[in-house]
Formats: C-alpha cells, structure tokens, sequence
C-alpha cells in the first residue's frame, strides 16, 4: 500500500510524545550541507542537526567508519576494553589535551556527569552559572539552565544553583565562596541568544575558580568540534578548564557524548557513575572519523574565514530589522527587531532552514562543509525575507 507523505506526517503527530513543536516539512535525505524533503525539494541546512551536523550528512569517512565497525561490533559496555574505544580515548584527549575521559551518550548526560565529579572532587554543594546559559533538559542540567519556562514546571530542582550575568567578572567574584563546587560557562552561549564570551572573560573565570577552590566546567556541546574556528572554543582564550562537556557532532551525527577531565578533578571511585551506552565502538569509530577529518583537512580555518566574512557583511549591511549581530565562526546570531518565528517560516519557504536563539534571534548552525555559494546564498536570502518581514 502507498502512503503519502501527508498521511505519514499526521501519523508522526500523533504517535509522537508531544513535546516537539514540529515544522511542517518531512526530511528524508540529507548529503553534506543540503537537505532534500519528501517531494524532492532542497534545502540549504542551516539548522546542522541543532549542531550535531558539524561534517555535513552522510559524510563519506564517517560512513565508512561505520560501516566498518557495524560489520564487527556494535555494542560493548565499559565492563571490557575495546581496542577502538581505546584508540578513540587516546585520540580525543591528545587533541583537547586533557588526562581522561567519561563517554556517555549525550550533552545533558555529560553536564549531569560533570556536575557529580565535581562534587565528589571538591565535596562542595553548590554551582554557578549563567543568565541565558542552556545546558539541558535533564533535573541537574535544567537546574543550573536559566530559561525559566524550561525550569519552572519542573520545580523544586537541585538547590544551589547561582546564576549570574554573562560576561559580568564582579557579578561571577560574588557569587564564589566555600560551597560553590563548579562554574559552568558555554564560550559562546547558543539557545542563549549566541552571545560570544568577552576577551580575557573565560581566562578571568578559570582564575577565579582556581582562587576560590572551585572547578571550572565549559559546556562545549555546542561549540565544540570546529565550530568557532578552532577545535574547541576554549581554545581561543588559552586556558584549560577543569572539565569540558561534549556532544552534539562529536560522532558525526550519532548519539554521543562526552566529558573530558582536567588534573584539578580528584580520583573518580568506580561505580561513581556510568552509562550503558556510552563509548559504543560505532560511535567511537564515527568518532574517531571525525577528528581525522577536522584535523587533516581545511574545516576548521574555513569556518572561522566564512564566518567572520559573513558577519562582517551582515554588519556592514545591517538589515533595518536586525538589531545585532553576534557569533563566532559558524556560529551566527542575528537580534532581530521582532520575532522570528515568521522570519523562519519564510526562509523555510524559500529553501532555507534555520533555528531560533530565543524569541527574537535568528541562529545559524551551517555544516562547516557549507559551499560559499551556498552561504552567501543564505546570507542574501536572509537580507530579502528581513527586508520584508520589518
């Protein structure tokens, strides 16, 4: 029997839980940074997978690795080693240049993984974090993210949690005390608005958690893996944080997550924590792809050319209805004069697929494989559908 696209979408809403405010578009192919719908319509991604998309779809290396590894292992627990697991290990905190790693199987679990060993490190209660900061859904993680219709159904949360003004050094000084265990910080914060960390900010905070006895966590989920135009964000200010959160595109579109730990993090006693599916030998082979490519080719300095080009453009061409714009490499917020929604709605119509940073910011999370016409034509398009809607 035959089953038209229509009736598929409707039976996808209904079986679904509910909680996704789905688009009315039906993706079933995707090959580097384009998407293709139902009818066979394509689209320029600028969505990336919510940044899990930093290599494109169906990049060839991750593919192949996959299918290597699927022909020999899928699933292994931590309870063995796993020589690819090992490799992927290895690789992962060469690169980041970090002792160890605890692989689990997204970014809210890596935040909630974080927040424990820094309370079994420092026997400390306490966390501060930012206004406007996102770092998930899960209890711990939505207790220290600040959106309040995010946290406000769900309350009482953990106690402890501070939050503070973004990029506010004074406000970050009186919030530490004996009790604060970690300062989680995103270097550039994303579902937040993209608001890029200020010079000398994230090297200000290492030092005063240093002073203050506390730890240092960036969430990387975002930014992580080339994205701003280098590795890892943290990068860009020559610090080295006590522990950093990672998902998203570390496995080239697999779940998958992680959390990279520093030498200030105490001894970890087994049983601590754990993840069944954390450290698959597929998701660590698709890993493994990954940081060959960004590390072999041009990626990662591409993004922080097209980026700051693109920026650069949009800021000396500033649309009357753009307030702002912010990011850094391929991680583009545009603070529109009004809402977004329509704003998205239009570009979705026009071939373009973009995300929402808020109510009124318009993000862009494009591949870091995105073609220059292919960017420039977002760009252009995205000046047309602004010029139209304010």
């Amino acid at each position: 029997m035959v089953t038209s696209m229509i009736d598929l979408m409707e039976r996808e809403q209904i079986r679904s839980s509910g909680v996704y405010l789905k688009r009315d578009l039906q993706i079933v192919r995707g090959e580097g940074a384009t998407l293709y719908d139902a009818a066979g319509r394509r689209y320029i991604d600028c969505v990336g997978g919510q940044g899990a998309a930093n290599l494109g779809h169906n990049h060839p290396a991750v593919i192949a690795a996959i299918q290597r590894q699927l022909n020999d292992l899928i699933s292994c627990p931590e309870l063995f080693h796993n020589p690819v697991r090992a490799r992927y290990q290895d690789e992962l905190c060469r690169t980041a240049d970090m002792p160890r790693v605890f692989l689990c199987g997204s970014g809210a679990e890596a935040v909630e993984a974080a927040l424990k060993f820094a309370r079994l490190t420092t026997r400390r209660p306490n966390f501060v974090a930012a206004m406007r900061g996102f770092h998930g859904r899960t209890i711990g993680a939505l207790s220290i993210t600040w959106e309040k219709a995010y946290r406000e159904p769900f309350e009482p949360l953990l106690p402890g949690a501070r939050h503070i003004p973004y990029n506010n050094l004074e406000r970050l000084a009186e919030a530490l005390d004996d009790t604060i265990a970690a300062v989680i910080l995103e270097p550039v914060q994303g579902e937040g608005g993209v608001h890029p960390a200020q010079p000398g900010y994230l090297a200000e905070a290492q030092r005063l958690c240093q002073k203050h006895g506390a730890l240092l966590i960036l969430d990387e989920v975002q930014t992580g893996f080339g994205r701003t135009g280098s590795l890892f964000a943290y990068q860009h200010d020559g610090i080295q944080p006590d522990l950093i959160c990672l998902a998203k595109s570390i496995a080239g579109g697999l779940p998958m997550g992680a959390v990279l730990i520093g030498e200030r993090v105490g001894a970890l006693p087994p049983a601590a924590h754990g993840s069944t599916f954390g450290g698959s030998p597929v998701a660590c082979a698709a890993g493994l792809a990954v940081l060959e490519v960004l590390q072999t080719t041009d990626l990662i300095e591409r993004a922080a050319r097209l980026g700051a080009a693109a920026m650069e453009h949009l800021r000396a061409n500033r649309p009357a209805g753009v307030r702002e714009v912010r990011g850094r490499g391929l991680m583009i917020g545009l603070e529109l004069r009004g809402k977004v929604a329509p704003v998205l709605r239009a570009l979705q119509t026009r071939g373009v697929l973009a995300l929402p940073a808020g109510s009124t910011v318009l993000r862009l999370l494009p591949p870091l494989v995105i073609s220059e016409d292919d960017l420039w034509q977002v760009i252009q398009t995205i000046e047309e559908v602004i010029d139209d809607a304010f």
